[in-house]
């Protein structure tokens, strides 16, 4: 592994975690902001937030379709065979379809209620949160041990939050296949992050060598994964799949932040702990100073 240049052995547990706390504050922040504002973390597509999806089997160039959807909601991009609207009142919505079936007879359209929108988000927002809740309590009871049992749920919550916050930023709208794409980061977290913890907790040897065979193994692992999924947004994009395309975009950016939160957050923490315990240990086996008792050799 000679292209990694982080040696996860070099520097201090403080050093380690400050970077990835920075950015989850930050991350947190961006969150507040828009659910403040929108009343969602991130941005809800069509599929939260209600609407009407048009793919034409007969593409058009895009300015075109600008120019005869202008007296419509469209929410950007506009592409050549796939378009989308925001919510609208029934007579909209049916001066709408008149106008399709008019202009593209061959079109498909498929419509999403608010009402039920707002259902699909509630459900998917219980799917979240029922599974990080899960998969804490899978991680305390494995390790019955608060610190490592924490870190693992820490960094499986900051890998969450900061994929959150680079979709609001970049423009990833939130539906029900990114959901499920961070569904899926939870799984990706736990595994590299259990890893670290076993390797370093569970097997004999120095801290170092444990740290650097752990680091060697999932940094491997990580960008395997982060191969075969860049190889499917690639031809989801020039498929223009959507739905592949935005869950392979939401995973490149978790796995890219996993590997952050694992070898800098969880190593960091973990690192902390054994050396606390090594610590201690020490303490213990060194020999306490006997106290002199009676009278000193010699004296009368």
């Amino acid at each position: 592994m000679g292209f990694v240049i982080y040696n996860v052995n070099r520097y201090t547990p403080r050093q380690m975690v400050v970077l990835p706390m920075v950015l989850l504050i930050i991350s947190l922040a961006i969150l507040g902001y828009n659910m403040a504002s929108t009343g969602m973390p991130v941005k809800p597509g069509m599929d939260f937030s209600g609407g009407t999806a048009v793919t034409l089997l007969n593409p058009e160039n895009p300015d075109s379709i600008r120019t005869t959807f202008s007296g419509y909601p469209v929410m950007e991009p506009i592409g050549e065979k796939f378009i989308k609207f925001g919510p609208m009142d029934e007579a909209t919505s049916e001066s709408l379809a008149r106008l399709i079936s008019d202009r593209y007879p061959d079109a498909n359209i498929d419509q999403i209620g608010p009402a039920f929108g707002q259902t699909l988000q509630q459900q998917a927002a219980l799917a979240l949160v029922f599974s990080f809740i899960g998969m804490a309590i899978v991680v305390f009871l494995a390790f019955r041990n608060f610190v490592p049992a924490g870190a693992v749920v820490l960094s499986a919550f900051a890998d969450i939050a900061m994929t959150a916050a680079v979709m609001s930023v970049i423009g990833i709208e939130l539906t029900l296949p990114t959901t499920a794409a961070l569904l899926m980061l939870i799984g990706y977290s736990v595994d590299s992050d259990i890893l670290l913890t076993m390797r370093v907790l569970k097997r004999q040897g120095k801290l170092d060598e444990k740290l650097a065979g752990a680091f060697t193994t999932g940094i491997i692992m990580t960008t395997t994964t982060l191969a075969a999924i860049a190889a499917m947004w690639v031809v989801a994009f020039a498929g223009e799949i959507t739905v592949i395309r935005d869950i392979s975009s939401v995973l490149l950016i978790g796995l890219v932040v996993d590997m952050m939160n694992t070898w800098f957050t969880n190593a960091g923490i973990i690192k902390w702990f054994v050396q606390k315990q090594e610590s201690r240990q020490v303490q213990k086996q060194e020999p306490r100073p006997r106290k002199e008792t009676g009278k000193k050799r010699g004296a009368r």
